[in-house]
């Protein structure tokens, strides 16, 4: 398995009165597949991601990346979040190369990389600018960039198309996912957007409010997972939507 997550519990603070976010986690995903997590908002999705990363420790359990457990920061995830968190200063093909400068490679190697990966993500002939010259969707595909070519095993998205227009962030849904397909990348996914999750992945989570639990296991067993475009237009993306918000019980609480 390429990510396994043991009966996991993380609580913050004190074990007896600190805040327990997730409890009992207990899923694993394949290589080269796309799961998505979804469940109301602080219910410990990105707490999931952190610790993947190894920036947490489990407070129970354990996490497991290509069979070995995390205890600290994991070099074999890409992580993105909700902002580019590009670095102003430099040039385009310069971020994409910072995280393979920081592992040492060589000038020559990590330029041929970066410009590789700029191509994947369609950026090229934009190696040059600087990220206030590009458009949000254009600097979020750098921030792609800059994560491949550093060829992690796993690449975790915390809502990384949550601040683009609708326009943008539907195209923008549609390059990451070829992209990633094409990369044979295993994907997690932490998203708000059910759709989203529906059009994206191999399989949806679905977490209870704080502390998160698996409350469902939904698999999308649809085509076109690589282009999201293309199985938007599919009859059968409302009823999954619709069955994943409704394990959500938040229909109940807008009733009360």
């Amino acid at each position: 398995m390429a990510l396994e997550f043991r009966n996991v519990c993380k609580t913050f603070g004190d074990p007896q009165t600190g805040v327990t976010a997730v409890d009992g986690i207990d899923f694993s995903v394949e290589e080269g597949e796309f799961v998505a997590v979804v469940g109301p908002s602080g219910c410990g999705k990105s707490t999931l991601l952190s610790m993947t990363a190894g920036l947490y420790a489990p407070s129970a359990g354990a996490v497991l990346v290509s069979g070995e457990e995390v205890t600290g920061p994991n070099a074999h995830v890409g992580f993105m979040l909700q902002k580019d968190l590009l670095l102003p200063w430099r040039s385009i093909r310069s971020n994409v190369e910072f995280g393979l400068e920081a592992r040492g490679v060589s000038k020559v190697a990590r330029r041929e990389r970066a410009m590789a990966e700029l191509a994947r993500c369609q950026l090229r002939g934009f190696e040059g600018k600087y990220p206030y010259q590009l458009s949000g969707g254009m600097r979020q595909r750098a921030a792609l960039a800059r994560t491949l070519a550093i060829d992690p095993e796993i690449i975790l998205l915390d809502e990384p198309f949550s601040a683009l227009d609708a326009q943008t962030k539907l195209l923008l849904q549609d390059s990451f996912a070829t992209t990633i397909a094409e990369a044979k990348k295993t994907t997690l996914l932490i998203t708000h957007d059910l759709t989203e999750a529906v059009l994206m992945a191999d399989r949806v989570m679905v977490l209870s409010e704080r502390p998160g639990r698996i409350v469902a296991e939904i698999k999308v067993d649809l085509p076109h997972r690589d282009h999201p475009l293309k199985r938007r237009v599919m009859p059968e993306v409302g009823p999954i939507a619709a069955e994943i918000f409704g394990h959500l019980k938040l229909t109940e609480k807008a009733a009360a």
